[in-house]
């Protein structure tokens, strides 16, 4: 939240401060899962409050370099562990596709490996069919817009 603090006749505008904290992030007081929650929630701080002109401030080139190293680091942190997330959603999706062939083999009484081949061989082959109990209807579309966790306030 931005508020304003005088201080001997002068006055400055309070910066919105995104902070790590135990249980996730803080952003001006209040507590998110993660950092692009927090990132979300401080922008949509910055929009409400009307964000204030900054006058340019002459940075150095070594604080500059600085900066930006920290910025790499950040990122390298956030590449890795988006990487780290999509290797446990494809162990996830490998077990439950396992478990899914499995069941519909012994359903069917025939082997893993023959209803592996009928998944692969529709798939390269769209006058094959998927055998019934893996063929799935398509999900309804997905309502576009905020999630409830971001959604502001009525």
């Amino acid at each position: 939240m931005s508020g304003e603090t005088t201080t001997e006749g002068n006055t400055f505008e309070e910066e919105v401060v995104v902070r790590r904290s135990e249980a996730g992030w803080q952003v001006a007081g209040e507590e998110t899962a993660d950092l692009t929650s927090a990132m979300v929630l401080a922008d949509l701080l910055a929009v409400d409050m009307g964000a204030p002109p900054q006058p340019p401030k002459q940075v150095s080139e070594e604080d500059e370099a600085a900066r930006l190293a920290v910025t790499v680091a950040q990122l390298e942190h956030a590449l890795t562990a988006r990487v780290r997330v999509e290797q446990a959603i494809g162990v996830l999706a490998e077990r439950q596709a396992f478990d899914l062939l499995r069941k519909v083999a012994r359903s069917a009484g025939r082997r893993v490996v023959e209803v592996s081949e009928t998944v692969v061989d529709s798939a390269s082959n769209p006058l094959l069919p998927l055998p019934e109990e893996l063929a799935r209807q398509a999900a309804p579309p997905r309502k576009r817009g905020r999630s409830p966790r971001h959604a502001r306030p009525a």
